[in-house]
Order: structure tokens, then sequence, then C-alpha cells
């Protein structure tokens, strides 16, 4: 699908190479660890715990970087029920190093086209984390949102910023359409994919993106807990 470049798994990257099938599942491999093998298609994935520490390295070292300066970031996910926990630990404690962490137009309604159809979600924020949610749910500080890929949420929040004259982001840090949308924007934007979400490792490839961390996006958010005290960690942002 993306190298057909079917919008729904592009997510706002805009690809400047070709990136056929076999292209992307050497980048796979490579960022990855899975099989480059075009005939392996069934069976489970696999991640090289490896490659997610090497870049969970080059992932905190932005993120002290940024921390030190006390810049404005933005946080964002499509994974509020999984990842949520892991980007709101890094905003406390980012915020609290003297960052500022951007929340512009909460409540601002998005239309995205869904598997079933056009729905209109509103965006909210728990903890500085922006998410989607449904409009009958939507409750400021509730901890529930949407699974979204979509990148119109991230440019949703980037125009206004700049239309207000407000703060922009020195660094974007989320997954999915957040990073990808404001990555192909030119913000420095670093973030989580799965291995069934190419678009952020082609973005990382051709510089659109700054960091991907290869990781089931999936899990229970309890098992990201050690990943989060790692960054925290490296970073030196240890409470």
């Amino acid at each position: 699908m993306f190298a057909a470049r079917d919008p729904r798994v592009l997510i706002g990257i805009d690809p400047e190479g070709g990136w056929g099938e076999r292209d992307l599942l050497r980048l796979m491999a490579d960022k990855c660890g899975v099989s480059a093998d075009p005939a392996c298609v069934s069976g489970q994935d696999v991640i090289d715990p490896e490659r997610t520490l090497a870049a969970l390295d080059a992932f905190a070292d932005r993120i002290g970087a940024v921390a030190q300066r006390g810049a404005s970031v933005l946080f964002g996910t499509g994974h509020p029920h999984r990842l949520l926990g892991f980007y709101a630990a890094l905003a406390d404690v980012m915020s609290a190093a003297g960052c500022t962490v951007l929340t512009p137009v909460q409540g601002r309604c998005v239309d995205i086209t869904t598997r079933f159809g056009l729905r209109t979600y509103n965006l909210d924020y728990v903890r500085g984390v922006a998410l989607m949610r449904e409009p009958d749910a939507f409750r400021s500080g509730c901890e529930t949102g949407v699974h979204t890929h979509s990148p119109l949420p991230v440019r949703t929040v980037l125009a206004a910023a700049a239309e207000s004259g407000g703060p922009l982001p020195e660094l974007v840090i989320g997954d999915h359409g957040w990073v990808c949308g404001a990555g192909q924007l030119g913000f420095e934007a670093i973030g989580l994919a799965d291995t069934d979400d190419p678009a952020l490792f082609v973005g990382e490839a051709e510089g659109s993106v700054s960091v991907v961390v290869p990781l089931d996006d999936a899990v229970r958010s309890d098992y990201y807990l050690p990943l989060t005290r790692y960054v925290l960690n490296r970073a030196c942002l240890s409470q």
C-alpha cells in the first residue's frame, strides 16, 4: 500500500524516492530487524531489541538537548490507549525542566476520513499530550481517545499556532500522523513506530523525521514503563 502511495499509509509523508516494495522491505529490515525476504508473508514480525535501544538512545538525546534549552515542544498520539502514559511522563518532566508544552486550539473539530467514512473528532489534551476524541465522548481530562493515523490533527494544531502568533514547537514528539505530518512541514519530529507503519521510517531515511524508535505499539500501557525510565535516565531528566 505504501509502495502504491495509498494516502492511508503515507500518513502525512510525501516520499521523494521511488520506494518500491523491495526497497521498503530492505529499509524495514535495516531499521527494525524484520525479514527482508519478500516470500515471507505470514507469521509474527520480529523487532531487533538492539535496534530499539539504539533508536531510544537517539530519541533520548534529542529530548535531553531540547529540555536543556527549555524549548517549546508538542506531544501528540494516535495511540492514546497504549502510549499516552509514555508521552505524558515525558511531557511532565520536560515541563518541570522549563520547556513549554504546547496545547493550542483545545476542543477544535477535525474532520478525518476513516474506513467507516468521514468522522468529526475533537482535539483534546491529557497531561499535555494531544489526542482526538469522539464528539459525544468529549470531556476534558478524560483519558480516552480514538486511534488515528491521520496527519490532519497536527496540521490543524500547527496552522492555528502560526495564525495566532503563538510559539511553535522546536520539537514534535509522538507517533503516526503527528510525527509524519509535522516532519513533512519542516518541524523536527521524533517518535515511535511499529513494523506496519513504514511511513515514519521512510521519513527518517529521507530526513524529514529525525528519530524513529521501532517497537510494538499495541501492548499494555504499563509495558512501556521501562522505556520511559530508560529515556529519562539517558536524557538526564530522571526525577
